[in-house]
């Protein structure tokens, strides 16, 4: 009698595998591993850098610093005595006092609040609006796309610094009278205005690449509606590089913000920010260099620690690069 067949041995009910067959998944161990994705593996590969882990902590620090102050600073950050002007680094105050004796220390900690939050809202309003103008644009395309381009180009041809100063002149100009919210508000608008082209192209030649691959293809065919097309294939993959350069533009964005307040266009006093701590401080840089140093050192600190992570992320993201 003839040994039965490999085909037989499986497709026979009840039948058992030879010990033969055995040592051939003996030495195999089953993983009950799901697969991940896209996100899932630039995670894993994110929890390897201690890059990314450094500017995540220190980005953890900062966003504590502007949520929570008074955890850091006990001190006031806008009054101050007369009497301590220009006092040196002590136990009391640990970065000095000012001209007007205010804690430089507090205000420093106080100034974080200010220049992320006018980033942070920055970048979504110019992540939402040109992310949303470049979606339309890629996937419309025809006269949609080349009305929506052009106007882009008219506001990205538009220089950066000249234009937040025009912007902000015109409506944050002296003897204006804003509140603290409306100063903000309107750096916050002006940033947007100027930023959002680069967004809109960058997410449009996503679209562009992505709009004509076979699962979009498919669902169109099956007769999915553009707002789910959009919202449920195209959205979540072309969010990756909006994900990375938003990242980056939050640090931009706070060194734009401090450019602004220390030309005397940006922030204004009530408000305590970097930007504006480096501008009364550099009159008297050569008496207390403190006055500059401290603000700009978190400022620079502030800026590198979202350019890193932007970049961890970027690596991660992109599959040639790991």
């Amino acid at each position: 009698m003839s040994d039965p067949s490999t085909a037989s041995i499986v497709s026979t009910p009840g039948a058992h595998p030879t010990d033969s067959a055995a040592p051939a998944t003996a030495g195999q161990p089953q993983s009950n591993e799901k697969p991940r994705g896209l996100l899932g593996d630039a995670w894993r590969d994110l929890r390897r850098k201690p890059l990314f882990w450094i500017s995540a902590t220190l980005i953890v620090i900062f966003l504590l610093m502007a949520a929570f102050p008074s955890l850091f600073a006990p001190g006031d950050a806008v009054n101050g005595s007369l009497s301590r002007s220009l006092d040196k680094p002590s136990a009391n105050g640990w970065f000095g006092y000012d001209v007007q004796g205010r804690d430089v220390y507090a205000r420093v900690i106080y100034g974080a609040r200010a220049s992320i939050v006018v980033a942070v809202l920055s970048v979504m309003g110019t992540l939402l609006i040109g992310g949303t103008m470049g979606i339309i644009s890629g996937y419309r395309g025809g006269w949609v796309d080349a009305l929506l381009s052009r106007i882009a180009d008219v506001f990205f041809g538009l220089p950066f610094v000249l234009g937040a100063i025009v912007i902000l002149t015109t409506f944050n100009g002296s003897g204006a009278g804003n509140s603290k919210a409306q100063i903000m508000g309107l750096v916050i608008a002006s940033l947007i205005v100027l930023s959002w082209p680069v967004v809109m192209r960058l997410m449009r030649s996503s679209v562009l690449a992505t709009k004509e691959a076979d699962y979009i293809v498919a669902a169109r065919a099956l007769g999915a509606g553009t707002g789910r097309i959009i919202l449920k294939h195209l959205l979540p993959n072309c969010l990756a590089p909006l994900l990375v350069y938003g990242t980056i533009m939050v640090g931009s964005f706070i060194g734009a913000e401090a450019t602004l307040s220390f030309l005397g266009v940006g922030l204004k006093s009530p408000v305590v920010s970097w930007g504006i701590m480096i501008s009364d401080g550099q009159q008297f840089v050569r008496v207390a260099p403190g006055l500059v140093f401290f603000p700009a050192a978190f400022l620079v600190t502030a800026v590198l620690s979202f350019v890193m992570l932007g970049e961890s992320v970027r690596e991660a993201l992109d599959p040639k690069l790991r």
